[in-house]
């Protein structure tokens, strides 16, 4: 059984870097790209989507206003911010305000975006895992609770 692909929304304003992005990671993750932070909310709203990976500098709305509604609206996904400027700034919002996990800078080496993405995957499915057993927990924690109360009625 092959294990299902990561899905990644990368949002940038320039058609050449969504272009480039999709071309080097199409065959090992499944890629939705948009154009704008409206565009990828649209995205985000219809699909599942474990990463989110967002360029800073777009028009009519930054990488971290992006994040901002995407941790308000849609909290699960892993956030990576790209810049192609050291913008510390942006850097700092990102972390506290967009919440995102890893910050990467433009051009991006093909390498660490790849290492970049697992390693937040990881995080992502331990947390996943996490939620999983916990109501595991929960229902055997009730069950348990009612036979209790059963044995102590009999």
């Amino acid at each position: 059984m092959s294990e299902e692909k990561i899905v990644i929304l990368y949002v940038d304003d320039e058609e050449n870097n969504l272009v480039s992005f999709k071309a080097n990671f199409r065959l090992k993750y499944q890629i939705h790209i948009a154009l704008s932070g409206d565009e990828a909310l649209k995205i985000l709203a219809t699909k599942n989507i474990d990463i989110v990976i967002t360029d800073q500098r777009m028009p009519n709305m930054t990488g971290v206003e992006f994040l901002e509604i995407v941790i308000d609206k849609f909290p699960e996904p892993m956030r990576l911010l790209l810049t192609g400027y050291t913008d510390m700034t942006a850097v700092i919002d990102a972390v506290n305000k967009g919440k995102i996990f890893h910050y990467l800078t433009k051009p991006w080496n093909e390498a660490e975006m790849d290492k970049t993405i697992a390693n937040a995957y990881a995080v992502l499915k331990e947390r996943r895992d996490r939620i999983a057993m916990n109501e595991k927990l929960e229902l055997a924690n009730d069950q348990l609770e009612f036979m209790l109360r059963q044995k102590l009625l009999s």
